[in-house]
This record gives structure tokens, C-alpha cells and sequence, in this order.
């Protein structure tokens, strides 16, 4: 995979998340009211229209200050800054462990839109059994979710060396 072809797929994966999430958000917006809800698997699977103010899964909700706001928003903008660095320094044959980066930018910045356009985020994705919810959440926190995973599959079982240039010639590593 050449240079070129490892930030194209990170602008596509990342596009697609972000598309796939706002898409999903303005079809929640436009067509069910705050609160509002319908089931798609009775007894596990509810659409329901809820803002939330805090971060994934419905984390430090409780609380909507402007200040958390532009903490929140501070945060999005470092963490898209670590993984820019991160996947610059993996290797171009850690695929998966791209793609996770790519689902965590993606995920990231389609969350990051929903707070400068509405000072929160559109969750909408209720799984729950009886009486037991998981907390609601998006396609954007999914795919930040499914990104850590990886990340964190890679850290364990490929160890640390996903970090190190590896797509570069071996001199020139030992050189810096």
C-alpha cells in the first residue's frame, strides 16, 4: 500500500462514517420528536429520538453547561490530532489496525459536527433487554467503539511495533 493509498482509505472510511451518521441523524430529526420512539426488534431494539449532552453512551449527560460543551468539543479536536499522528506513524501493513483509526476519525468528527451544530449530540439507537438498557447511542459511537476495539486487539496481540515505521527500509529506521 503506497503513502497515497493509506490516506485515501482513511478520507473513505472516515467519509463513510461520517455520511452513514449525519444521514442517519437528519432521518431521526426530521421524522421522529425528542423522546419519540419506535421498535424495530421488540424487546431489544428501539429507534428513539434523545440529545445527548455529554460523550459516548450517554457519559457526563446529566450536565449541559457551554463550558463542557467547549471542553468536549477541545477534546474532539486533540483526539482527531493524536490519530492523525498515530496513523501516520503505523505501518501501512497494519491495515485493520488503519481501518480502526480511520472508524475513530470518522466517529469522532461526526460527533464533533452535532455539537457545533447543536451544542450536543443526536443519539438515537436504544438496545436494551426487559428492563436492562445499554446506554443509547449512534452510528458515530459505534464506530468510535468498534475502532478501539481494534486498536486495543492490535496493542494486545501484535504488541507495540504497529507503531513503528515499519513500511520504512530498515537503515533508515536504525539511522533515527
Amino acid at each position: 500500500m503506497t503513502i497515497r493509498q493509506k490516506y485515501t482509505a482513511l478520507l473513505v472510511i472516515a467519509a463513510l462514517v461520517i455520511v452513514l451518521d449525519q444521514a442517519s441523524k437528519y432521518l431521526i430529526l426530521e421524522h421522529l420528536k425528542l423522546h419519540e420512539a419506535f421498535s424495530l426488534i421488540p424487546g431489544f431494539l428501539d429507534i428513539s429520538h434523545v440529545e445527548n449532552p455529554g460523550v459516548a453512551f450517554g457519559l457526563f449527560s446529566q450536565n449541559k453547561s457551554n463550558i463542557q460543551q467547549l471542553v468536549l468539543m477541545c477534546a474532539s479536536l486533540v483526539a482527531v490530532c493524536v490519530l492523525f499522528y498515530f496513523y501516520n506513524q503505523t505501518s501501512s501493513r497494519y491495515r485493520t489496525m488503519l481501518t480502526g483509526f480511520a472508524l475513530i476519525l470518522g466517529g469522532a468528527v461526526g460527533n464533533f459536527i452535532d455539537r457545533v451544530r447543536f451544542g450536543q449530540v443526536v443519539d438515537f439507537i436504544d438496545i436494551y433487554v426487559g428492563d436492562l438498557h445499554w446506554p443509547m447511542f449512534n452510528i458515530a459511537d459505534s464506530a468510535i467503539s468498534i475502532g478501539i476495539v481494534i486498536f486495543i486487539y492490535h496493542l494486545i496481540f501484535k504488541k507495540p511495533d504497529v507503531f513503528h515505521r515499519l513500511d520504512e527500509p530498515s537503515e533508515k529506521r536504525m539511522k533515527s
